[in-house]
């Protein structure tokens, strides 16, 4: 059997190019290929990109809608996929509630619909039409907060004050449902709401006051 001789460029180029990779021929593909993703990676990141999530339906797909908000009717032009949450601050302009998780478990962008408690960030924005939508700024009376919006400022049941206007959504739907709840139920008619700065005892306190104040202080 003759001895073995060194693979020629041409050699390495044909088996490239086959079924049978030789070393060479494997690296040097490995390395057209890196230097191809690291300065351009035109083809390979732009399918991997197309994947990642869907692309923009166009206009003319859009949906018209009206949304009851704090008492007032919007008009809005949205896709079907659009969250409550997103057309609320990015259509609308109204931003108290806040995107936290985006994934139900905070309850940063807790509204009532329907004077029920929900998470903006899981509610399609076309569920809410024909719905009434109530967020933090409702509660106001012009710059005069509401009463449970007053209660949470009086008992320092906020600190950094991301979750409050949340905590509050959550708290006027709980006292809506149950005007006089004990201490459990205050528990877990808040349970749905994150405090990353742990305020949770005061929290508890402004929901109690709020709930007497409605009573009458009885």
């Amino acid at each position: 059997m003759p001895p073995s001789t060194p693979d020629s460029p041409d050699e390495d180029e044909a088996r490239a190019a086959g079924p049978n990779l030789s070393r060479r021929g494997f690296i040097r593909t490995c390395g057209a290929g890196g230097v191809a993703l690291a300065f351009g990676g035109g083809e390979a990141r732009a399918d991997k990109d197309a994947g990642a999530g869907p692309a923009p339906l166009p206009g003319e797909e859009r949906t018209k809608a009206t949304l009851l908000v704090n008492g007032r009717a919007y008009e809005v032009l949205i896709e079907p996929r659009y969250t409550l949450l997103h057309v609320l601050r990015e259509q609308i302009g109204l931003t108290a509630a806040k995107p936290g998780c985006e994934r139900g478990e905070c309850g940063a962008c807790t509204v009532l619909i329907d004077d029920a408690p929900r998470y903006a960030c899981l509610t399609l924005a076309l569920e809410a039409e024909g719905h009434r939508v109530e967020t933090a700024e409702g509660l106001m009376d012009g710059e005069r907060l509401g009463p449970v919006q007053q209660a949470f400022v009086d008992h320092d049941g906020l600190q950094c004050g991301y979750c409050t206007p949340g905590q509050v959504m959550a708290a006027e739907g709980l006292l809506r449902a149950n005007p006089s709840p004990d201490f459990e139920q205050i528990r877990h008619g808040m349970s749905g709401n994150l405090c990353r700065c742990g305020t949770y005892a005061h929290i508890f306190d402004a929901v109690a006051a709020a709930a007497k104040d409605r009573s009458g202080g009885a």
